[in-house]
């Protein structure tokens, strides 16, 4: 039972020394530090101190540390710094909460170290009234009577509190964030279960909860039963993290595991939500057929399936007494191939099947999470389009990008050989990887019938890495940086004779590249450019997607940098497609669904018929992966795959972004309702 925030004072003034809180020297010095300090006229007591670990990809990036203090006159002050390094890119952030004895609170500030223009948020509560500032959003409403504060990106110990106060408070079936937002959905907060296993040789029971709206898709969290909250599963940070207590620490891989089971009933309770509105034997009756081979679309046609598989495409007779599903008016295509994701959760699935999305390739993401929601939509036709998986591998220790790690070509060939073992059907190699660790990887994987993609490690250039046997290319950075002379920085000329020899070398040994242009742009794009404005599926994301991509950017000053470099995209596309590189659509970690819709937007602005275009999401994608006899196009015999849309995608591409039904091993489903079960209003 979690007691109030008086008698958690008076219960750790008389706790052992060994179970006393220990002084958190820095948080003491911001909290006391100023004359303008609420502590400023008295030294305040700490009651409470605890320490993270923080994971990205299973990978320690750092440590969130908080003291929580008390200054006599029962209010309660929370301060907590994260520090992480990721990939060499250190990040800091501090988040002081002030709450009364009840753990209602009064005042929220994060801001982010170094401080950068429009990072700093705040929560001021005021009498009857709360103001909450986050970037350049701000608002002030009447309190409600019972909420709690946070913003997008909330530390586990300001989670702590807010599970503090839930349950101060009755566990209300909704508890209400004061957001800047009047978009942001209440909490919905369920506890789920209970784990025990043992920690440093003592037995520990934790409960565990799920939160819903505080992200997108659900956290996973487990408290103790002191109220001290010991681990938390999040999609906080763009991908999945852990943060986990320092005494629960040893019991990491436990808590992973209770996650995952975890994570696969949240998946069957999506699947309830949204069933099937057709399966078995049907047809799609009057439709436009574009059909993914490159052959003119065909107006009313139509498409007879049996048993997951399709039995008849074109101008063909519905079999007598067959049901029929009308469709006129629409355009019917193979179902796209998102070729560049990073799923971090069961959300997903409904929200690429809701943008017409029927195969998706994991590039680097939680072996055991990927592995089981892989198998429950494979056997039980679980929510989520069919799961290729790229295994991810690096080299580097603390600079190192997920959690296998590897420096010598024996550990890089048993890393393969681990990932070959589980199904995977690549492997991602990333930046650190030595040459020599290079070499016997593409040897292992081309041994074990898989093919290596991924980023073109720092130590060669792309010349290098396609002669050491790459066969795929993450990113376009890596083929424009290539077309650069050595030591030069640009611009870029794709008619120099470098730029048309690297092109020749990709062609001559079809090196696939998947360019991620549409991340690039929403990473990079100036702040003073409205999301919206080249991605209007950002207004019918959910209110926890939409303010993390919106908070994205650059200085405005830096417009034109993005300019230049968004045109250097399109030109050096433009230059693969018109040579016949193959290309495939992916979207890294861009808005989920629609980010692909943008990814063939624009290229086809770069020069790409919109036919071309729709091939890189399908049939090419399919081609790519060894899997176009099973996929990739609507063909006799293929696996039923397909998306069905308002509108013409060959005279306006954007009309993939107009989704009505789509269509997953057989089983049809309304995009709609897929849509809303995670949060988006398509």
């Amino acid at each position: 039972m979690v007691v109030s925030g008086k008698a958690l004072v008076t219960k750790l003034r008389g706790a052992k020394p060994t179970m006393t809180a220990r002084v958190l020297p820095l948080a003491l010095s911001m909290l006391c530090a100023g004359a303008g300090s609420i502590w400023a006229q008295q030294k305040p007591l700490v009651v409470e101190h605890g320490i993270y670990s923080v994971h990205l990809l299973l990978h320690a990036i750092g440590t969130e540390e908080y003291a929580v203090t008390e200054s006599g006159r029962g209010d309660l002050t929370m301060t907590a710094q994260v520090n992480t390094a990721d990939r060499g890119t250190k990040r800091g952030s501090i988040t002081t909460l002030q709450i009364d004895h009840t753990f209602t609170p009064i005042r929220l500030e994060q801001r982010s170290e170094p401080e950068a223009a429009g990072t700093s948020s705040s929560t001021v509560i005021s009498g009857t009234k709360a103001t909450m500032q986050e970037g350049a959003l701000s608002r002030t409403i009447q309190r409600p009577g019972v909420a709690f504060a946070g913003f997008g990106t909330m530390p586990a110990s300001l989670q702590m509190m807010m599970m503090r106060y839930w349950t101060r408070h009755g566990k209300p079936a909704r508890l209400s964030i004061l957001r800047a937002s009047a978009d942001a959905l209440p909490l919905e907060i369920r506890m789920v279960g209970h784990d025990v296993f043992q920690s440093r040789h003592k037995m520990v029971r934790l409960t565990r909860y799920t939160v819903a709206n505080l992200v997108f898709g659900r956290e996973v969290l487990w408290m103790n039963d002191s109220g001290r909250l010991a681990a938390v599963m999040t999609f906080a940070g763009g991908l999945p993290q852990e943060l986990v207590l320092d005494e629960y620490e040893p019991a990491m891989g436990e808590l992973v595991h209770s996650g995952v089971r975890q994570e696969m009933l949240d998946l069957a309770d999506l699947g309830r939500q949204v069933p099937a509105e057709a399966q078995g034997n049907y047809a799609i009756v009057g439709a436009r057929l574009i059909d993914g081979t490159g052959s003119a679309a065909i107006e009313n046609a139509t498409v007879v399936i049996r048993e997951g598989r399709i039995a008849a495409a074109g101008h063909v007779e519905v079999p007598a007494g067959m049901r029929v599903i009308h469709a006129e008016g629409k355009s019917l295509l193979p179902g796209l191939w998102e070729m560049h994701t990073h799923y971090s959760g069961v959300e997903f699935g409904p929200a690429l099947l809701a943008a017409g999305v029927t195969t998706a390739r994991d590039c680097g993401g939680e072996r055991e999470f990927l592995t089981q929601v892989r198998q429950r939509i494979d056997t039980d036709h679980a929510l989520g389009p069919k799961l290729l998986l790229a295994g991810l591998i690096d080299s580097g220790g603390p600079l190192a990008f997920g959690n296998v790690d590897v420096n010598t070509p024996a550990e890089g060939v048993a890393a393969v050989d681990a990932y070959a073992d589980e199904r995977f059907d690549q492997i991602k190699v990333y930046t650190q990887i030595k040459p020599q660790v290079l070499i016997a990887i593409d040897d292992e994987a081309h041994k074990r019938g898989m093919t290596v993609t991924g980023h073109v490690p720092a130590a060669i250039d792309t010349f290098a890495a396609i002669a050491e046997g790459m066969d795929q290319i993450n990113h376009l950075q890596f083929v424009w940086r290539a077309m650069l002379a050595p030591g030069t920085t640009g611009p870029v000329d794709v008619q120099s004779a470098r730029a048309k020899e690297l092109v020749a070398l990709l062609k001559k040994h079809e090196i696939v590249v998947d360019p991620t242009d549409s991340w690039s742009e929403m990473a990079g794009h100036p702040k003073n450019v409205d999301v919206a404005s080249f991605e209007p599926g950002i207004n019918a994301a959910p209110f926890t997607l939409a303010s993390k991509y919106r908070a994205l950017g650059v200085p405005a000053e830096d417009e034109a940098k993005f300019r230049e470099r968004m045109a250097t995209n399109a030109s050096v596309i433009e230059a693969l497609y018109e040579a016949g590189v193959p290309i495939v659509a992916g979207t890294d970690t861009g808005l989920i669904g629609y980010g692909l819709d943008r990814e063939l937007e624009l290229y086809v602005q770069a020069g790409m018929t919109p036919m071309a275009a729709i091939q890189t999401a399908t049939l090419g994608a399919a081609k790519a992966m060894r899997m176009e006899k099973e996929s990739g196009s609507v063909e006799v015999g293929k696996r039923a795959d397909l998306v069905l849309v308002e509108g013409n995608p060959l005279t306006n591409i954007s009309d993939l972004r107009r989704v009505v039904s789509v269509v997953k091993d057989g089983r049809l489903y309304d995009s709609k309702r897929l849509a809303r079960t995670v949060g988006f209003s398509r």
